[in-house]
């Protein structure tokens, strides 16, 4: 059992790593203080590719420290 949540962690920790660095970076700029930000992106993220990624991002994140308190339980 132990082997088989080491190997879900391992993918977790994979699939973080390459989502986190799939998303665009947050820098606002200067765009904040013209009203950029008040785009049709901006104002429906969460129905757009960047919005997806960070849905996957919690979950995975959540996944990652839930597993990582289970491996280190020593219950196995």
């Amino acid at each position: 059992m132990r082997i088989f949540l080491t190997i879900i962690f391992i993918l977790i920790c994979i699939a973080l790593t390459v989502v986190v660095l799939a998303q665009e970076g947050k820098d606002a700029g200067l765009g904040s203080l013209s009203g950029m930000t008040e785009t049709y992106w901006g104002k429906n993220k969460s129905r757009s590719w960047e919005g997806k990624l960070i849905k996957i991002t919690k979950y995975l994140a959540i996944g990652f420290i839930l597993l990582a308190v289970v491996l280190n339980l020593n219950l196995f």
